[in-house]
């Protein structure tokens, strides 16, 4: 029997990603979702994300567990939506970790997602997995997140914790609004554009989850991101460069929250926040970077 790898919220971008490279690999794929749509890229299982139920018995004798479970941070921080981010992804965590606890054969590996959205709007250099967390609203949820995972008693299962960066995508994030806005010549800076953005490439970030699930030698906590760091007036002018547009002004801070909120309708600090990273633990372990350079990140989905 091939392996099997459940994907606790993996009907999003990034999940049916893993999925297609998994099926390709030979896997066996269980995608958890809220809504199953019928979609090819792997099994789907109907779950709450809070309660047990029949999904349960996906998880015995599975070789992965992979959670992406959480509501969308793409909104405006109101105390309602506050509170779905929050819960959604602590109630996950802990129905999660009830049902493997049950399991006479748990998963092999529970590969947990986290944000670097842990170390805050973070502007004292670069950010390595031992760097303390930071004060806002995300830290928080990042903080509250792991904590769940630690709290859940795996004694034969290896953890792993990803905190992923930006994940530039085609089809998905952020990748195509801004595209979209520096094709139209409005590619500036955010603000002063010295916040940090720590980007990673999308086949990069599969390319983690897949070690992440197949090697032993491969856990605790990671910084998923590219090793080449750079601000917002960086990440926007090699943008323009990938899509032939000149120098264009930055936005100042007023007129960037007034678009976040009233057009974007996501939360000002997504945009004006940020924090740059190192990879420093997948570089000691010769993690193959596919994009390590965000030029050639760029170019490579500008081509398309």
């Amino acid at each position: 029997m091939p392996p099997k790898a459940i994907l606790a919220g993996g009907s999003g971008l990034l999940g049916r990603a893993l999925a297609r490279k998994l099926l390709k690999l030979g896997w066996d794929v269980v995608i958890l979702s809220r809504s199953p749509q019928g979609e090819t890229t792997g099994r789907e299982v109907a779950w709450s994300g809070e309660n047990g139920g029949a999904w349960t018995t996906e998880l015995e004798g599975a070789a992965a567990l992979v959670n992406f479970a959480g509501r969308s941070i793409n909104c405006i921080f109101t105390l309602e939506n506050s509170r779905e981010i929050m819960d959604s992804r602590l109630n996950a965590v802990k129905a999660l970790g009830k049902a493997v606890a049950k399991c006479k054969r748990p998963p092999a590996v529970w590969v947990q997602c986290s944000a670097t959205g842990y170390y805050g709007n973070n502007g004292l250099g670069l950010c390595y997995e031992d760097t303390p967390a930071g004060q806002d609203f995300m830290a928080e949820v990042c903080v509250q997140w792991e904590a769940a995972f630690g709290a859940q008693e795996l004694t034969s299962t290896r953890r792993v914790v990803a905190r992923t960066g930006v994940v530039l995508d085609l089809n998905g994030g952020i990748y195509p609004a801004l595209a979209k806005i520096t094709r139209r010549f409005l590619g500036g800076s955010a603000g002063a554009g010295q916040q940090g953005v720590p980007w990673i490439h999308r086949n990069d970030v599969v390319e983690f989850f897949v070690q992440a699930i197949q090697r032993p030698d491969m856990t605790g906590v990671y910084n998923v991101c590219a090793p080449d760091p750079v601000t917002n007036a960086d990440f926007m002018r090699v943008m323009r460069h990938s899509l032939i547009r000149p120098w264009c002004p930055p936005a100042p801070a007023f007129i960037v929250k007034w678009v976040a909120r009233e057009i974007m309708e996501t939360d000002p600090q997504l945009v004006l926040g940020g924090r740059s990273c190192s990879p420093s633990r997948l570089l000691q372990q010769d993690f193959p970077f596919e994009f390590p350079e965000l030029g050639a990140a760029l170019r490579d989905l500008a081509k398309w």
